[in-house]
């Protein structure tokens, strides 16, 4: 991906990526999927906290992962994850609104590599950071 804006996608790429059953379940609204890019959010759930009254860490997860698997689908070609690894650095309190924004960093002809940042709106805090390999599906 260059550093200017990332490349438009086909619509009906976007829709396809945006029907998916796990993240409307879940609340995850796609604000932005363009080549290489993601952007969305998702609204902390009374339902979505610990048994300490935290946010579950794993719903942290999902969104970051969400917006990493539309950002590396966005070419087109299907992929899946190999690999991610995600550090919570700030915590986020119930009913917050959480944006995350996956961006590419590199994709060979197998393997996309990919950062996620999630942020809670309302204070512009960093929740968490994820980094994420994507392995290219081969129809062999």
């Amino acid at each position: 991906m260059t550093d200017g804006a990332p490349a438009p996608i086909a619509p009906e790429l976007a829709a396809d990526i945006a029907r998916d059953p796990w993240t409307r379940a879940i609340g995850i609204e796609y604000l932005t999927i363009a080549r290489g890019y993601c952007k969305a959010s998702l609204t902390l759930a009374p339902g979505m906290v610990n048994f300490q009254g935290r946010p579950h860490g794993g719903v942290i997860f999902t969104l970051a992962d969400a917006t990493f698997g539309a950002a590396c689908n966005s070419h087109g070609v299907p992929a899946v994850a190999l690999n991610v690894t995600i550090s919570y650095i700030g915590g986020a309190e119930p009913g917050s609104r959480l944006v995350a924004e996956a961006r590419e960093v590199r994709q060979g002809r197998r393997a996309g590599f990919y950062d996620v940042t999630v942020r809670d709106v309302d204070s512009d805090r960093v929740i968490a950071f994820a980094h994420c390999v994507a392995h290219r599906v081969s129809a062999d």
